[in-house]
């Protein structure tokens, strides 16, 4: 007898089943999330014609189980196309939406430190914002203090309005 392992497998091998399966399951998922996306935001996904009218298609059909099958054959359009572009662009959109709520999360503890500490941290607003109002920004820190006192949201809610308006000047 040999020492050498048999080889029962070439290295070319086609995927098992259950990889094709995981596959197609991946791209149905990702069909489901072309179909859940906002009309404006799935205007500007590259997709060819068939795979727009499918999608469409299965935006409207309510049925549980005319929309599922709707969904299987996005998926079966999916298997036969290139799919990276699709992905890139659903990766684009998740990295926006991402970095937006890191801006409000990051605006939202502006606002916390600007009621717990007032001019302390008035200076952080001034120094990225030079052309602020300053009394309208310490009116606004002064109300939002009464309002969280009194567990009332507006004080805190038009703070931070305000402070996302800055942002976006």
């Amino acid at each position: 007898m040999s020492d050498e392992p048999l080889q029962t497998e070439s290295p070319e091998q086609p995927p098992s089943k259950s990889q094709r399966k995981r596959e197609a399951g991946a791209l149905q998922a990702l069909g489901e999330r072309l179909v859940a996306l906002p009309a404006a935001t799935l205007a500007g996904m590259p997709l060819d014609g068939e795979l727009r009218e499918a999608v469409a298609l299965a935006r409207r059909i309510k049925a549980r189980g005319g929309r599922r099958r709707q969904l299987q054959y996005i998926g079966k359009l999916m298997r036969q196309r290139d799919t990276t572009a699709i992905q890139a662009a659903l990766a684009d959109l998740d990295r926006g939406r991402q970095a937006e709520a890191r801006r409000q999360r990051e605006l939202e503890a502006l606002r916390d430190r600007l009621i717990e500490m007032g001019d302390a941290a008035l200076g952080e607003v001034i120094e990225r914002h030079p052309d602020v109002d300053r009394q309208q920004l310490r009116q606004l820190i002064r109300q939002a203090r009464r309002d969280q006192a009194a567990g009332k949201a507006a004080g805190p809610r038009a703070l931070f309005r305000h402070l996302r308006a800055l942002e976006e000047d």
